[in-house]
């Protein structure tokens, strides 16, 4: 068969006759790009032509690219939020889709620090499990003998809010594990987890947390792969091992669950798998006692052959300490996908992370790009809709902004990702994700960008006017250095009578301030799911940020284009900051979160 050799790896032809079929896709698909995405746009057309959207710009039943890209505009969210706020408020009319809506699934939050809101219909959750279809026969094309074992997955699922229409809104993967696509899956030898459906479908983080790592350690020796969706996940289950394990060997030891674990479908089904096991009790006792966590992955799962977690973009701060934890395993990262829309996958996943390339497939929706160059900026006008580029126009090397037409009813959307043609896999093109545009801090699923940041500052620093102070300069950075990782502000003060100036406990009210002005992605992360620790400023001497410009000057920047770098990461300026700080500050309390949603 022709696919034996068209995906190139190390070991050689599909491991069975289902990843062959799955194999012979990606060739269909990579090898007439341009003419499966000319489909995909017409059938978007065709499907969602009688939308209230799409019949203000006149396109008379067009389904060309022609005319969609003279007619139809660019947008970002603020331009669709009126439409997504009536189908929440519970319009079933034909707004964006002519297909109903099934449910809105979360992304990061709005200028408001609301989540927003992505409308999705039910045909897409068969769009997206035909992506995860596709993940496994890539990698047993690089890692044979995955049929012998378990895979031991963190997952988990988020608290949902319902809107006024009735319809949940979730995250992405909250939605999918929930799903029948999910829960009632075909067994699969190739894909076999730890982790119960009971113990990943729990709402409450230390219950689900727990009882999965109870059953990863149950399984040890069967466990072939690790992972979490993000890497940042990875490092939370560890940490969670490294204050859980005298709990955990205690249940091992005798056959009984934890009485903190309430939740009944997990109780039942995890007191099928955990029996008395004094030996493997010993054997964790034995390896976490001492406190020595450096290659504790391999420890104490020694046959597995690859973390497989998200480390590209914002999540590649944390390679240092999973390769700390794991003895250097490879780290794959699969797949590339949104709330918006799922977008490719990684056909050589055991490359370091920063050769990590994905392949658009081109059935997942329609793609256009922005070339993105800081120096000579793409002006989008609503009045002129640019010319944007399709996938098989762009050129290596290149770094473009992704904008994306889909079947729920997004129509040319800008998603802010910023992404670099690295190379061609057929005619489709392997993308290095760059960043998310505008996205200054990042430890979790969180995206603060700069305005919200300085909207936070800007709220923290009423705090201080009645001891007559402000904050003269800013800067920040995600440290991931603790576990969980949290936002370090550095903040520069002009006291103006230092007899009366701010208290420690005003300081620490300041974290809490800018920790409530943060969006509701963000405190939810700190609140229900404990993966972001209490916000930190730090006050650094009068001058250090003059020093900071003089170092960049030193450096070769212009002292007439100088801006204050609103984050930092860059070593020597880092030490320079902590080389000048006076006091640190924590918050005091975790900011107010709740699921239910402000509609």
């Amino acid at each position: 068969m022709a696919v034996d050799s068209a995906i190139s790896s190390p070991v050689g032809p599909p491991a069975c006759e289902k990843d062959a079929k799955a194999l012979q896709f990606i060739e269909e698909m990579t090898k007439n790009c341009d003419e499966v995405q000319e489909n995909v746009l017409s059938e978007i057309l065709a499907q969602n032509a009688g939308t209230e959207y799409l019949q203000q710009w006149n396109l008379a039943g067009a389904t060309d690219r022609e005319t969609f890209k003279s007619k139809v505009p660019v947008v970002g969210y603020e331009d669709l939020q009126p439409y997504i706020q009536r189908i929440a408020n519970g319009d079933r009319s034909p707004i964006l889709s002519s297909h109903p809506i099934s449910e809105f699934l979360t992304s990061s939050g709005t200028s408001a620090g609301e989540r927003k809101l992505m409308p999705t219909i039910a045909a897409e959750m068969d769009r997206r499990q035909k992506l995860y279809s596709l993940l496994m026969p890539v990698m047993n094309l690089y890692v044979p003998g995955l049929d012998k074992g378990k895979g031991l997955y963190f997952l988990f699922i988020k608290a949902e809010a319902k809107t006024p229409s009735g319809l949940v809104a979730r995250p992405v993967l909250t939605s999918y594990y929930k799903s029948q696509q999910f829960k009632t899956r075909p067994f699969d030898p190739y894909n076999v987890y730890t982790s119960p459906n009971e113990t990943i479908l729990c709402v409450d983080a230390f219950q689900s947390m727990y009882s999965q790592m109870l059953c990863g350690l149950v399984y040890r020796e069967q466990v072939l792969r690790c992972g979490a969706v993000f890497a940042s996940g990875l490092v939370r289950a560890i940490k969670f091992l490294q204050l859980n394990w005298k709990q955990l060997a205690l249940d091992i030891e005798s056959g009984n669950l934890n009485p903190k674990i309430t939740d009944p479908a997990i109780r039942e089904c995890v007191s099928k798998i955990v029996k008395p096991d004094p030996e493997l009790a010993r054997f964790v006792r034995d390896e976490c006692c001492e406190g020595n966590w450096e290659g504790i992955i391999t420890r104490i799962w020694p046959n597995t052959k690859y973390l497989d977690v998200i480390v590209t973009g914002a999540m590649a701060q944390y390679i240092p300490i999973l390769d700390y934890y794991s003895g250097n395993l490879p780290k794959t990262c699969t797949m590339y996908a949104s709330s918006e829309c799922y977008f490719g996958l990684n056909l050589t996943p055991m490359v370091k992370p920063s050769e990590v390339c994905y392949t658009i497939m081109p059935n997942m929706g329609y793609f256009e790009f922005i070339p993105h160059d800081p120096s000579n900026p793409v002006t989008i006008s609503p009045d002129s809709p640019p010319h944007l580029l399709d996938l098989a126009d762009l050129e290596i090397g290149k770094e473009y902004e992704l904008v994306i037409s889909t079947y729920s009813g997004l129509c040319r959307y800008r998603v802010g990702d910023i992404l670099q043609v690295k190379g061609f896999y057929n005619s489709a093109p392997q993308f290095k994700f760059i960043r998310r545009k505008n996205v200054l801090l990042s430890i979790d699923a969180d995206k603060t960008d700069e305005t919200e940041l300085q909207t936070a500052v800007e709220n923290a620093s009423e705090l201080l006017k009645e001891f007559n102070t402000t904050v003269v300069e800013y800067t920040s950075y995600g440290d991931t250095k603790t576990i969980p990782g949290h936002y370090v502000i550095y903040w520069e003060l002009l006291v103006k009578d230092p007899s009366t100036g701010p208290t420690d406990d005003v300081l620490d009210r300041c974290c809490l301030a800018m920790e409530e002005s943060l969006n509701s992605v963000y405190r939810q992360s700190r609140v229900a799911d404990n993966s972001i620790g209490p916000l930190e400023i730090r006050i650094v001497q009068n001058g250090t940020f003059e020093e900071l410009m003089d170092y960049a000057i030193s450096r070769g920047a212009s002292i007439n284009q100088y801006k204050v770098p609103r984050c930092v990461s860059f070593t020597p300026i880092m030490e320079l900051l902590d080389s000048r700080v006076v006091s640190v500050h924590f918050s005091p309390a975790p900011p107010h979160w709740t699921s239910e949603r402000r509609f």
